[in-house]
């Protein structure tokens, strides 16, 4: 398409020449101002380029005489991109003089503003009173031959008149009153034909006015007036972008059972025109990207909250008197005084041509189709071309467009044969049993291809529904449409025991790691007439080493994808072994003596962590038996405690002279010897653990072996 086209993107590398105001205050139509008995002109979309992010950038363009104003009414909701995006130019040596744009106000409020006031739909006479001082001319009907048809004056004012309608009846009649050359006047407003202001701001603020109250009919639009300045007739350009609903794709997909016939590719572009315009002729072009875009509020008045200062009153003030310097003061250096320079010479700036999207290249001639059943090549062919547009990829239509408005359209974007070779593709988590019907896609038409649905045909019948996501040029794609009830596929998962890989001491802690090894089977049965080429995704998990024999084809994020042939009739398998590092901390205080026996049993446990173990092992031994050894001294020592209790008893209820009564009391001092002797080992052997206590957390301590 060999037209200029602006994206979206490159707004930002343009400078604005549109002076954003809101509507200045009324003033004389001046050298750079639209006369305002002059119509507004008409800039319709010439091109349109919609974007899959989206918004659309849309550009108008004209011509205009002259001094000129251009209006445009935008929903309210645009009015914020507008402000953000609106690029100007007048391309025939003129300027942008203004860009005014109804502000958020009531429509009451902004008809107050107007030196005639609309507000409360005014009559005849009430509008001639506004105008007051005005210099006005008035045409009368001609209903008396001496009364003058056109008489110009000043407005005087508009009072009502009692008049006499027939014999009893009495009428108010209003009159206006002008001061004519000849004197005063007084004219019955029913015999005015036409009142025209001769003051031409006036006039212009009564249009304005008027104009207003048209554009208040839709409360849900605003009107943006462009005003350009320049001689003679020109052509003037607008461009800005908007938010519009994203442009989708459809694609069709026809394959062909023929020997080296390849797949046809086609592809629809779905674009709606959402404006409250009809698109007539428009250029247009259609972009593959994400920019970034945001809404911002530019159309919302903002105030900042300024402080009041109160104004400092000052008293008369005495005249002051001032004290003799201690010392003279130093004298300055005389100073050379900087010469001014001088402004340097602005040459008026000339609009630039807005930049052109890179040219587009041809298709290649098309040849006719060589398969049988749907043909693609016939009846509709591709209506554009495609490019890459910076870091997106653009559609160009080939034929301007014509929608009206609120309507879609489909529009053929590709039509391209592709590379596509067939596949079964297995997912577990998808279909348990069988694979699904697929094909391993490869873009060949040299474009960006968008993300959509697929519809696949097998010759002339229908074989199903796919979805691609976006796709680069020469990257390749699976894509499934049906489920492929010829082929089973059972997986069968295997876990081998934990085996330990390494042994760390340090600081009284065992780090064991340890390899976890996990297999899982699939087996794959072709009970079809075609060979099969099945494309087993196996879960791809973190932390995983793939250790098997068989290698995948390819791993995307989340999936390995494992490739089994599997002819006609017959079975197919691969394995896939994945292993996996755990590392486990434990307390050696806390490990039982049939554990460290393991760990002394393992190739992989080096000599110096087995001595260690072993050391720790003969430590805590030792200080086991002594705990075992203290636990049964006290244990005796109770014994021999509680039977002194009942030797108290028995000798407290004997009397001395009893002979039980002496085997009593010499038994009951032999115990006092035992306890004392039983105290003295237990002493002994409590200190005795403490030291070995003390000698087996010194060695866990400092242990540090692997």
């Amino acid at each position: 398409m060999r037209r200029t086209l602006l994206a979206a993107p490159l707004l930002g590398v343009l400078a604005l020449t549109a002076f954003l105001a809101l509507k200045a205050s009324p003033s004389p139509a001046g050298p750079n101002q639209p006369d305002p008995a002059k119509p507004a002109t008409t800039l319709p979309i010439a091109q349109a380029i919609l974007y899959s992010s989206g918004v659309g950038y849309f550009q108008r363009e004209g011509a205009v005489e002259g001094n000129a104003r251009v209006d445009l009414t935008f929903p309210i909701q645009d009015i914020n991109d507008l402000l953000k995006s609106m690029v100007l130019q007048d391309l025939g040596g003129g300027s942008v003089s203004a860009v005014s744009f109804d502000s958020q106000s009531p429509v009451e409020k902004t008809l107050q503003s107007f030196a005639v006031n609309l507000t409360g739909n005014p009559g005849f006479g009430a509008i001639l009173a506004q105008a007051r001082g005005e210099k006005v001319e008035v045409t009368m009907q001609q209903g008396n031959a001496t009364q003058p048809g056109t008489i110009a004056g000043t407005v005087i004012g508009v009072e009502k008149q009692k008049q006499q309608v027939g014999k009893d009846g009495i009428l108010d009649v209003e009159m206006l009153n002008l001061l004519c050359a000849e004197g005063m006047r007084s004219l019955k407003l029913a015999d005015v034909q036409r009142v025209r202001f001769l003051n031409p701001v006036l006039d212009g603020e009564f249009r304005r006015a008027l104009e207003t109250l048209a554009l208040s009919h839709d409360t849900q639009k605003k009107a943006v007036s462009l005003l350009f300045g320049g001689e003679g007739k020109r052509d003037v350009k607008v461009a800005y972008v908007v938010e519009n609903p994203i442009w989708k794709t459809s694609y069709r997909l026809v394959l062909s059972n023929k020997k080296g016939a390849r797949p046809m590719l086609q592809g629809w572009a779905v674009v709606e025109n959402a404006g409250e315009e009809d698109w007539k002729d428009v250029r247009m072009a259609l972009v593959s990207g994400r920019p970034i875009s945001f809404r911002m509020d530019l159309y919302q008045s903002l105030y900042v909250t300024r402080p009041l200062v109160e104004p400092e009153l000052f008293a008369s003030l005495r005249p002051p008197t001032y004290a003799g310097a201690m010392a003279p003061a130093p004298i300055p250096a005389a100073t050379e005084r900087p010469r001014e320079k001088k402004a340097a010479d602005k040459e008026d700036a000339k609009p630039s041509d807005m930049p052109a999207a890179p040219p587009a290249a041809r298709p290649p001639p098309r040849r006719e189709a060589e398969s049988e059943g749907i043909d693609l090549k016939r009846g509709v062919q591709s209506a554009a071309t495609g490019g890459a547009l910076g870091d997106f990829f653009q559609y160009v239509l080939e034929h301007p467009v014509s929608l009206p408005r609120q309507k879609s359209a489909m529009l053929p974007i590709v039509q391209k044969e592709v590379e596509a070779e067939r596949v079964s593709i297995y997912n577990e988590g998808t279909q348990a049993k069988h694979p699904l019907l697929g094909l391993r896609f490869k873009n060949t038409t040299g474009l960006h291809l968008m993300q959509g649905p697929i519809t696949v045909f097998e010759g002339s019948s229908y074989a199903g529904d796919a979805r691609v996501l976006d796709l680069q040029p020469k990257e390749e794609r699976l894509i499934s449409y049906a489920i492929d009830l010829g082929t089973e596929v059972e997986p069968v998962a295997k876990r081998d025991p934990d085996l330990l890989t390494k042994l760390k001491l340090h600081k009284g802690l065992v780090y064991r790691t340890q390899k976890i090894r996990e297999a899982k089977r699939y087996n794959v049965k072709n009970r079809s007439e075609i060979d099969r080429t099945v494309l087993i995704e196996h879960p791809f998990r973190q932390g995983f080493d793939l250790v098997s024999k068989d290698k995948p084809a390819e791993r995307t994020r989340d999936v390995y994808r494992f490739e089994v042939k599997a002819a006609a009739g017959a079975s197919g398998t691969t394995e896939v072994v994945e292993e996996q590092q755990v590392q486990f901390a434990m307390e050696l205080t806390n490990i039982d003596d049939q554990t460290v026996r393991f760990f002394l049993s393992q190739p992989v446990v080096s000599e110096a962590a087995k001595a260690a173990l072993t050391r720790a092992t003969e430590l805590k031994a030792k200080l086991s038996a002594t705990q075992r050894d203290v636990q049964q001294q006290a244990t005796q020592l109770k014994v021999i405690t509680d039977d002194q209790t009942r030797l108290r008893a028995n000798l407290r209820e004997m009397p001395p002279t009893a002979e039980a009564y002496k085997r009593y009391l010499k038994k009951f001092d032999d115990q006092e010897t035992q306890i004392e002797d039983f105290q003295k080992k237990i002493k002994a052997l409590q200190d005795a653990e403490h030291s070995q206590r003390k000698d087996y957390e010194d060695y866990l301590a400092k242990l540090d072996v692997e």
